[in-house]
């Protein structure tokens, strides 16, 4: 019995150092992560400046504008296979802590799109002072919320080379619609329950529209107990958000970059918008069918254990294929461009 038991005790402590072996491996990048602190008008952000291993020369940067939530630096960690991407194709990423958080001065819940595209002008700036950095070939990634943000960015800063847009919506209510709906339909609610999630969506927005205080919001029958007075004043400063101005005024290269099982976006109604406003010249699109507004690979997408799973053993392997693909040869491009 006692053989037996040091056999099992033998095999899990292989097992368990085995698992560690892996997922240290899984979780080592190739890549120079130095932290930096920004100083912007607002305060100080705190952020990570990425550079390739044994960089010489100086070299192209992307700049990362974060989706909606409170988001540090490397977004939990899942930034960092992308940001080795780029290092190994010879690209710096820069991104930095939401306001409040990861030690970040601010509260990013105070912030409109336009807070933020101020934001990400000044970041730009203190990053065009970096002897690293090819201040010809600085662009912006942004995901989702981002979409609101770095259109405006563009507006204000003409040295903009590049945008890759990831997922983003262009009208806020309008995707509110969208994902309400397209939740409820994946989860299988009848057609009287959808009814009934869009109409308490309708009436937050009626709320908005007559500039509700939170204490009326919360004080009524409808409304999320669980919405923070901080977001609600957040979602009534932005609910107004739009991209479908903004976005005619891009000046240089667009890659859009969207998930065909999106239930977040309506991806073909961004794909139309987009096409239709932004110049033919500078747009470059790419709908991947099989992949979500998070990018997953296709065995991924409504599997959240599994999805975890790869998180931790193999955080690499987390995207879908085509999605690295398509911002390789779109940076490829650029690159040849600024010859």
């Amino acid at each position: 019995m006692k053989h037996k038991l040091l056999k099992l005790l033998g095999g899990l402590f292989l097992l368990i150092t085995l698992g560690t072996i892996i997922i240290l491996y899984q979780n080592s990048f190739d890549m120079k992560v130095t932290s930096v602190q920004i100083q912007t008008s607002k305060g100080t952000l705190m952020g990570n400046l990425v550079l390739p291993k044994n960089q010489k020369d100086k070299v192209g940067l992307v700049v990362f504008i974060h989706g909606d939530g409170p988001v540090d630096a490397s977004y939990h960690d899942e930034y960092k296979p992308l940001w080795e991407l780029l290092a190994k194709h010879g690209y710096a990423s820069l991104s930095f802590s939401k306001p409040g958080i990861g030690g970040s001065s601010g509260n990013w819940l105070k912030q409109t799109m336009d807070d933020r595209a101020l934001e990400a002008v000044e970041v730009m700036n203190w990053a065009k002072t970096q002897p690293e950095i090819d201040t010809n070939r600085i662009g912006l990634w942004g995901a989702s919320q981002a979409g609101w943000v770095i259109p405006k960015v563009a507006r204000l800063d003409k040295t903009v080379a590049f945008q890759i847009l990831v997922a983003p919506a262009v009208n806020w209510i309008d995707q509110g619609i969208y994902n309400t709906l397209s939740v409820m339909k994946k989860e299988n609610k009848s057609l009287e329950e959808q009814k009934e999630a869009l109409s308490k969506y309708e009436w937050s927005v009626s709320m908005l529209e007559k500039n509700a205080s939170y204490q009326e919001y919360h004080n009524s029958g409808m409304a999320d107990k669980d919405l923070s007075e901080d977001r609600w004043n957040f979602i009534l400063k932005n609910y107004k958000s739009d991209s479908t101005e903004d976005i005619r005024h891009f000046y240089s290269p667009v890659k859009l970059i969207l998930g065909g099982k999106d239930v977040n976006v309506d991806s073909a109604n961004t794909k139309e918008v987009f096409e239709k406003e932004v110049p033919k010249e500078l747009l470059s699109v790419t709908l991947i069918p099989t992949t979500d507004h998070f990018m997953l690979k296709a065995p991924l997408v409504n599997y959240k254990s599994l999805t975890f799973i790869t998180a931790l053993f193999a955080p690499k392997k987390l995207a879908d294929k085509t999605y690295y693909e398509e911002i390789v040869r779109f940076l490829a491009t650029i690159d040849q461009s600024k010859k």
